[in-house]
């Protein structure tokens, strides 16, 4: 019984010391907040919400079952990498080259076309993936997998369990930092959102750029 507890509270720590780095829910929080820029606190809970369940069931699922999709489909990490690195690459310079419109009307149309109705459509793709939960989380979640393998099926649901409490852990972080991103950035001033708005679409080129890299070199190297 010492075994399995010590083995349990040691993958809790190794899981959510692994996850927090590639889910990053506090610089995330502050490059998706333009996504909720229109939205109200209840409304953003409610999104927030489902971003986590669908930020939840996707770790799970790539933690219980990714291997055998990956082997279905005759994929492989470095390849997951390279197009989920590209995929960020492309919103990153997106934010990068899209400027605002001055007119305050216009600016009020296009807050009421973006709100609550308008962005249910993008709270998996891109907001969960690959912003929140992207290839580096799968990656992660992979090699954490491979890791917890064990050959009694007692010491393997245990395992599991443990992996799955740390990307509840991950998940609570995320809603509580995706919910105060804007408090955090009105505290800030508009003059410094409009710099952490660019900073962090800056970031996300960068990111995404870094994971194809790390791609193509497993690639290479493989």
């Amino acid at each position: 019984m010492d075994l399995y507890l010590h083995s349990f509270l040691h993958l809790v720590f190794i899981g959510f010391v692994a996850l927090f780095p590639v889910v990053n829910p506090i610089g995330t929080a502050f490059i998706l907040n333009p996504y909720f820029s229109s939205l109200t606190l209840k409304e953003r809970r409610k999104v927030v919400k489902r971003i986590v369940l669908y930020a939840f069931v996707l770790s799970v699922v790539t933690l219980l079952v990714g291997h055998w999709i990956l082997e279905l489909f005759g994929l492989t990490v470095p390849v997951i990498q390279l197009a989920g690195g590209i995929m960020i690459c492309k919103i990153g310079w997106e934010f990068l080259s899209t400027d605002k419109p001055k007119d305050n009307n216009a600016n009020a149309a296009l807050s009421q076309q973006s709100n609550l109705t308008s962005i249910q459509d993008q709270l998996f793709y891109p907001i969960t993936f690959p912003m929140t939960t992207g290839a580096g989380t799968i990656a992660v979640l992979f090699t954490l997998s491979a890791n917890s393998e064990a050959k009694s099926l007692p010491l393997y649901l245990i395992n599991s369990g443990a992996l799955i409490l740390s990307i509840i852990g991950i998940c609570i972080l995320i809603f509580f930092f995706y919910v105060n991103a804007n408090r955090l950035i009105n505290y800030m001033g508009s003059h410094s959102e409009k710099i952490v708005n660019r900073l962090s679409a800056f970031l996300i080129f960068c990111v995404g750029l870094q994971i194809a890299i790390q791609g193509i070199m497993h690639l290479i190297h493989g």
